[in-house]
């Protein structure tokens, strides 16, 4: 057994954490979700998708993707890789860019990577995706991580035997949204076979897929046993979750809301939304140039709308703002009046 397979509850001290979303997991997105996390503690933090094939001749750390601010730590960054020429160059790089681990992308169903033979398209061949992590670790002596999604057709059997590969060739801990690659975000994330992962190998595993609720996440972990939660869209709708869910474990308020109460109704959350946009508009135009700046607060906004009551409006306003001044205007004028955050699930879910 791997002696470093103690890292994943070393790093992540707080068991619930952001899954790497491409567009949306950067350097904006972790600052906002961070100041909702329990004073003193941690969790481990993704980056977005990062393509291999570029890691290696681009400066990293001046990508939009792979910006960086004062308070990042515990780094995740998430690759797409299926070629050792560029696990060779990309990890040392990463390794060097301040990653306290690594993760390996199988899981992308979407056609530019199956296209490619990145993502899902390695759980096609498993032998193959093994030979990867092996590789893999012959390249960084940083923890190894793999997210991945249900067998394909949901045979369990197939995924027990890739899971199993996965750990004999040096994953430190496995992500798994129960899903198949068809599914994509539509239907429901079987959580039976987080649980069945977790019961075969009692070896680190992250559990993903319909988390929407503070409920979802604390239901996932007391039915799986899944070593920490994993959490999508929902998180950047509402990034104070994390703070629901310490202040219902009893863990301390995030450090500068000491004495506070996490923010449940649908008015108390809806104005907490309006701080988060606020927040992440001027971050954005800090870490970003213009052009990338309004393109990632419009996505921003259109994944995270659809839980607050007449969010499209919202959404039409910011697309329609031509500066950093008049989106904060228009964000300011909107939850000036009464808003709320509805708890209902969406369709689409990760």
């Amino acid at each position: 057994m791997n002696k470093e397979r103690i890292e994943l509850k070393e790093l992540a001290e707080f068991p619930f954490c952001l899954a790497p979303m491409v567009g949306l997991s950067h350097v904006v997105l972790r600052d906002l979700i961070r100041q909702y996390i329990p004073a003193g503690m941690d969790t481990i933090w993704p980056t977005e998708m990062l393509n291999s094939r570029r890691i290696f001749a681009q400066p990293i750390g001046d990508t939009p993707e792979t910006k960086k601010s004062p308070f990042d730590s515990n780094l995740v960054p998430q690759i797409l890789v299926n070629e050792e020429k560029f696990l060779k160059e990309s990890l040392p790089k990463l390794e060097s860019w301040g990653a306290c681990a690594l993760d390996i992308n199988m899981g992308c169903p979407q056609s530019k990577a199956l296209s490619h033979n990145y993502g899902v398209s390695l759980m096609g061949d498993p032998s193959y995706a093994h030979e990867i992590v092996r590789k893999a670790r012959q390249y960084t002596e940083l923890p190894l991580s793999v997210k991945l999604r249900a067998g394909f057709n949901n045979d369990k059997e197939f995924l027990l035997k890739f899971c199993e590969g996965l750990y004999k060739a040096g994953a430190n801990w496995l992500t798994l949204h129960p899903r198949t690659p068809k599914q994509k975000r539509r239907g429901d994330a079987d959580w039976a076979q987080i649980k069945m992962i977790k019961d075969t190998f009692n070896l680190p595993l992250i559990g993903n897929g319909d988390v929407q609720t503070w409920e979802d996440a604390l239901q996932m972990r007391q039915e799986t046993n899944c070593d920490a939660v994993m959490i999508g869209r929902a998180l950047c709708s509402r990034p104070w979750l994390l703070w629901q869910l310490a202040h219902k474990l009893g863990y301390p308020s995030p450090k500068g809301r000491e004495g506070e109460s996490p923010p449940f109704s649908p008015e108390e959350e809806a104005l907490e939304y309006g701080k988060s946009v606020m927040f992440f508009i001027q971050s954005s135009f800090k870490y970003f140039e213009k052009k990338d700046a309004y393109k990632r607060i419009n996505f921003y906004i259109r994944v995270s709308h659809p839980w607050l009551n007449f969010g499209h409006s919202l959404v039409s306003k910011m697309a329609k703002s031509k500066s950093c001044e008049e989106m904060l205007e228009e964000c300011d004028n909107f939850f000036g009046k009464s808003q709320l955050l509805m708890s209902q699930k969406t369709e689409l879910r990760y």
